[in-house]
């Protein structure tokens, strides 16, 4: 979908330490796909924010975002924080559409991955 754009959305920190994994996924993501197929926010006390990522994307002619939580499990921000933000870009900018996808934590490979990891340890 040319129209679409995939938006890495993390919970956010001042440390800039914490941001760095994820501007560099991010980075080598555009690396992979292109500069204008995926952005990343965050959530609170970093910049950007979702609705400011949204407002660039419909600057760029996308107007279908992928919303992926670059968190380990469903909370009170999944169900919540995250669907209150979605409902506040949709109201001001009716035109872009928002998919929300399930945390990256909970999917099957990223769980197969902790498990291995944590097998590692265990057998020390």
């Amino acid at each position: 979908m040319t129209d679409s754009r995939l938006v890495l959305l993390a919970h956010g920190s001042a440390d800039s330490r914490w941001r760095r994994p994820f501007e560099e996924l991010r980075a080598s993501l555009a690396a992979l796909f292109g500069p204008d197929k995926v952005q990343l926010a965050y959530m609170e006390f970093a910049h950007p924010s979702l609705a400011t990522v949204a407002r660039e994307a419909t600057q760029d002619g996308k107007h279908c975002l992928r919303v992926l939580p670059l968190f380990l499990a469903a909370g009170g921000h999944m169900a919540e924080d995250i669907p209150r933000q979605i409902a506040a870009v949709e109201m001001t900018l009716p035109q872009v559409k928002i998919e929300l996808l399930q945390p990256i934590g909970e999917h099957s490979r990223v769980l197969e991955l902790f498990r291995e990891i944590a097998s590692e340890y265990a057998r020390i």
